[in-house]
Parts: structure tokens; sequence; C-alpha cells
């Protein structure tokens, strides 16, 4: 589920349970697999913004081979770590916002609201945000260029993204009204339609913030683990 781009991936990355008997994040191994192999089936998920980025991926009986392995068997989790956090850096890498910002202070000046006070005020606080968050990316690319796997800091890149966005998508809301939604040709207006219908996608993309929480939680703020999740017993024994 919310395979993003699999209809139009040649590859895809697996990560495939491989021992039962050791610890849930102990017994998976990372494989490369050919979506376009028999047995991989891809829905793409229509979305309230028409279009259709996520996809569901099945896997019936399909076959990897072993020289399709990314490292060690059973090497898995470290693996997929490895993927998210990069996504994450991705994802939340473009979370400074200029080039959004500057379309936005376009709309804002063309319809006469540069003025607003209240206006200047929200987008002040916007600002002050993106800018913010682009502070937290530098230091996330600064340990990414000195050959350091990116950490926690892309949860928190990942949830400073998807708040900024959420607040830009009620600010233009708000200031737009009704034009946001009906497409009447006028300028600056049903363009950002596709930005606020397809923000709330952003709290799943890459890790919800569910997950990105209890990872700040976690190993940022030194917080305990959610009590019950068992980490020792084998993959086997849990589905008891």
């Amino acid at each position: 589920m919310w395979t993003s781009g699999a209809h139009f991936s040649d590859i895809g990355e697996i990560i495939c349970r491989t021992d039962a008997d050791l610890p849930k994040h102990k017994g998976l191994t990372g494989f490369i697999v050919d979506m376009k192999a028999p047995g991989v089936e891809i829905r793409p998920l229509r979305q309230m913004t028409g279009g259709a980025s996520f996809n569901e991926v099945f896997f019936t009986e399909v076959r990897v081979r072993d020289d399709h392995r990314l490292g060690d068997v059973n090497n898995g989790w470290n693996v997929a770590l490895t993927t998210l956090m990069n996504e994450r850096a991705a994802i939340g890498g473009g979370s400074g916002g200029d080039s959004v910002l500057t379309r936005v202070f376009g709309m804002v000046r063309h319809y006469g609201l540069d003025k607003d006070l209240i206006v200047r005020n929200k987008l002040a606080d916007l600002v002050i945000r993106y800018r913010v968050a682009s502070y937290n990316n530098q230091r996330a690319l600064d340990k990414i260029r000195s050959g350091q796997t990116p950490g926690p800091e892309m949860s928190i890149a990942k949830m400073a993204l998807t708040d900024n966005q959420l607040r830009l998508g009620a600010f233009l809301s708000e200031v737009l009204g009704p034009r946001l939604q009906a497409d009447t040709g006028e300028w600056g207006t049903y363009a950002w339609n596709q930005l606020v219908l397809g923000t709330p996608g952003l709290r799943i993309a890459g890790g919800s913030d569910e997950v990105m929480r209890n990872i700040v939680g976690e190993r940022v703020l030194g917080l305990p683990k959610d009590t019950g999740i068992d980490s020792k017993s084998s993959f086997r024994d849990l589905q008891k």
C-alpha cells in the first residue's frame, strides 16, 4: 500500500520475512524486484486530487534471484531504515518553501492583499516556519555530505513539511475561498487546488505523522518506547 510511482517504475525494493525464528526486526531481507515480473500486480489508488500517485502492489508467487539481494540475509531492517531516512530526506528536503512562498507572495499582491495586516501577519508566520525547517534541513544535508546516514532529524523535516503545507493550504483556502475550487480561468486561483487537496497525503508518505512522532520521541527526546512492543521474541511466537 502507498507505493509512490509504482505504476511508472521498472524496479522496486521489497523487504521480505526470511527467518521467522528471529525477532521481528532481525529476520528481514531486502531485495530489488522487477516490477514487470510475473505475479507483480500494481493497482493505482485514485486520490481526491483526481490523480493517482500512490499504488497498492501485490506479489503472487514472485521469485527474486539472490543476486538481487540488498545487503546481508536477515539485515533487511537496516536496508529499510536507510531507504526510509533517504526518502524522508527527499520529502522533507523541500520544506524550505522559497519557491512556493514566492508564488504565494505574487498571488497576494495580485489580489491587492499585500497591505492587509492580518494577511501579512499570517504570511510572516508561514515564512518563519518554512525558514526554521530549512535550517533543520541544512543540518541534515551536512550530515549526509560527511558520509553519515540521515537520522531522526529527517523525521523532524518530514513533519515540518507536512505541517507547513497544511498551514499553507489553510491560508490559501481562507484567502481564495470558492475561487480555489471553481476553475473560472482566473489567474492564481484554481492552480492551488492540487496543493490543498494533495497535502493530506503527506501525512502518510514516507511514514505517517504518528510514526514520525514516535521516532522523535524515542530517539531525540529519549522517551520510553510504547509498552507492549516485543522486540526480543521470535516473529513466529508473536503470531501465536
